[in-house]
């Protein structure tokens, strides 16, 4: 019998990032436990192996970083905090997420959305990416953030460049925009420092912080930058992403799309549907604090160890033919935005982005088509999306100019 080819897990590999799906599918039948030498890291694969491994944050620690590479390790980034920091910190940032405040939000969302869709009226092609679903939820988080409406563009300009450089091979343009954002964001926070608002960055710099020799102090403008970053970059760039994953979702899957066009009652599942069927963060790196084995393969200690979270949710031992886009599938425990104390402290407000956007879409266009080499996948590490996205639409009889409201 002649050998199969070798099992190889690089998510830098362009055919990889294209479609990962069949290489998640030998990791979870092969190796559940995968080892890449190269890049020096263990890869957890299945549902169940997954999910235990988000959950027990104490051997799988978030604080040496949440990439392959580790790098942003080093900074006040909340991600990389585990408790008590992380709680204390996530407890501050809770306030602007709260179901009442997200809510609020939907008039807004809704209007704003509309206020993109409409100007593209009477086109027969259009970016999907560049004109609404990178858009959207940029005006969404500069909402909360109370972000300049004049730097908008700039930021999402910007952001982009900055999640193009993910990967190993940041561009010198791609490094020029992290340091033009950074220093964007500090001086805005600057400028928030001597005009407080009732945002959650004004809040923040009245917040004490951890000094390192067991005192506290109240964070500076580098601090209240990188904050900024966290939420305006996690905010826009992974709603984005799920945003057009689920347009592909819903194009693949024309008898699914004509209940939703039929029924917008099934657009929550939808959405939860899209968020499994390809997720914006496809893993989340964390390093183990102590040694664990698991199915005969022991990872030490202080070893880097991937969540593969786009694999987990393609587990057929938890999910039936999960390659089908299925608007009936039943989905009781979600790690599309992580699980536990790392869960996307945003998730519900995407949620919410992400089912309105897909509203006002399908009420204008019942129907699109790809453009033939319209559609561009970005390899941006974790995050899987495109960064350009082509469509032919058709737009339904009789709808309304303006959905606002």
């Amino acid at each position: 019998m002649r050998a199969g080819p070798e099992l190889v897990y690089d998510p830098y590999d362009a055919a990889i990032v294209h479609n990962p799906f069949p290489v998640y599918a030998r990791l979870r039948d092969e190796a559940p436990v995968y080892r890449n030498e190269q890049l020096e890291f263990y890869a957890l694969s299945r549902y169940a192996d997954v999910v235990e491994a988000h959950l027990d944050y104490e051997t799988f620690s978030s604080a040496k970083g949440v990439t392959i590479e580790g790098d942003e390790a080093a900074t006040p980034l909340l991600i990389v905090k585990d408790p008590p920091e992380h709680t204390l910190h996530r407890r501050i940032v809770a306030p602007l997420f709260t179901p009442r405040r997200i809510s609020a939000l939907e008039p807004f969302i809704r209007q704003t959305a509309a206020e993109l869709l409409d100007p593209l009226a009477g086109l027969d092609t259009f970016e999907f990416v560049d004109e609404f679903a990178i858009r959207l939820p940029m005006h969404v988080i500069s909402e909360l953030l109370d972000i300049p409406l004049e730097l908008r563009d700039e930021i999402v300009h910007l952001a982009g460049l900055v999640a193009s450089g993910l990967g190993r091979d940041a561009s010198p343009e791609e490094a020029v925009a992290a340091k033009g954002l950074t220093v964007l964001l500090v001086e805005l926070a600057s400028q928030r420092r001597r005009q407080p608002g009732s945002d959650l960055v004004s809040l923040l710099m009245t917040t004490p912080v951890d000094d390192g020799a067991g005192g506290t102090r109240m964070p500076g403008d580098a601090e209240l930058g990188t904050r900024f970053l966290e939420l305006a970059f996690a905010g826009h760039e992974t709603v984005a992403k799920l945003i057009s994953n689920a347009i592909i979702a819903l194009k693949w899957h024309p008898d699914e799309r004509s209940r939703v066009v039929a029924d917008p009652g099934l657009l929550p599942k939808a959405v939860e549907e899209a968020l499994r069927w390809d997720p914006p963060s496809h893993y989340q790196g964390r390093t183990t604090t102590r040694e664990v084995t698991l199915h005969g393969v022991t990872i030490p200690a202080d070893h880097r160890v991937l969540l593969m979270t786009g694999a987990a949710l393609h587990d057929a031992r938890e999910f039936p033919d999960p390659e089908r886009y299925d608007l009936d599938r039943p989905l009781e425990r979600h790690v599309g935005f992580g699980l536990g104390r790392h869960m996307c402290l945003g998730s519900s407000l995407a949620r919410m982005e992400t089912r309105v956007a897909l509203e006002e879409f399908l009420t204008r266009y019942a129907d699109w088509e790809l453009v033939e080499g319209g559609a561009v996948r970005a390899l941006q590490g974790n995050l899987r999306g495109l960064k350009q996205l082509q469509v032919s639409v058709t737009p339904r009889a009789g709808r309304p100019q303006t959905l606002s409201r």
